[in-house]
C-alpha cells in the first residue's frame, strides 16, 4: 500500500475495498481530497459503512517511474545502513512541504528522518530491500 495517488482514482478505474473489486464510477474533490463513488455501492448507508478504508489498485495498473522514483510501499521495510553499519528500518515515507523523506526507526536511538536528496542517500536497492544513507551529512555521529 501507498500513499494515496489521484492518477489512479479515475472513472472505469478498478479498485479493491473491503476485499471486494469495484469500479469508479464517479470522481469529483479535488487531487488532494478526492471523492470517489463506487458501483455496486447504492445509498449513504452502504457508502458510510466502507469510509476509512483503504482503496487498493492493482500493482499492474501503477504507472511507470522514472529512474530514482519509488513508491512509498516499496521503501517501507527497507533496512538503512551506513555503507556496512546497520541504522535501521524505513518505517514509512513522508511527505514534507519541500522534500519526501524516509523516517527510520532505530534501536536505542530515536527516529532518524532522511530526506529523499542525493546527497543523503548514496544507494536504494528495492529487490535487495536495503538503503544505504550518509549519517555525517545527516549530522548524525551514532
Amino acid at each position: 500500500m501507498t500513499r494515496a495517488d489521484a492518477r489512479l482514482l479515475t472513472v472505469g478505474a478498478a479498485v479493491e475495498v473491503s476485499g471486494r473489486a469495484r469500479l469508479i464510477a464517479r470522481r469529483a474533490g479535488t487531487d488532494a481530497r478526492p471523492i470517489v463513488r463506487l458501483e455496486d455501492v447504492a445509498g449513504r448507508d452502504a457508502a458510510e459503512a466502507l469510509r476509512g478504508q483503504p482503496l487498493l489498485v492493482p500493482r499492474e495498473a501503477l504507472p511507470a517511474l522514472d529512474e530514482d522514483e519509488y513508491w512509498a510501499h516499496e521503501l517501507e521495510g527497507c533496512a538503512v545502513v551506513d555503507g556496512d553499519a546497520p541504522v535501521g528500518v524505513v518505517r514509512r515515507m513522508l511527505t514534507l512541504p519541500s522534500v519526501d523523506v524516509l523516517e527510520v526507526e532505530r534501536d536505542g536511538a530515536g527516529d532518524l528522518l532522511v530526506p529523499l536528496v542525493r546527497d543523503a542517500v548514496r544507494a536504494v536497492d528495492v529487490a535487495g530491500r536495503r538503503i544505504d544513507v550518509d549519517l555525517a551529512f545527516l549530522g548524525d555521529d551514532r
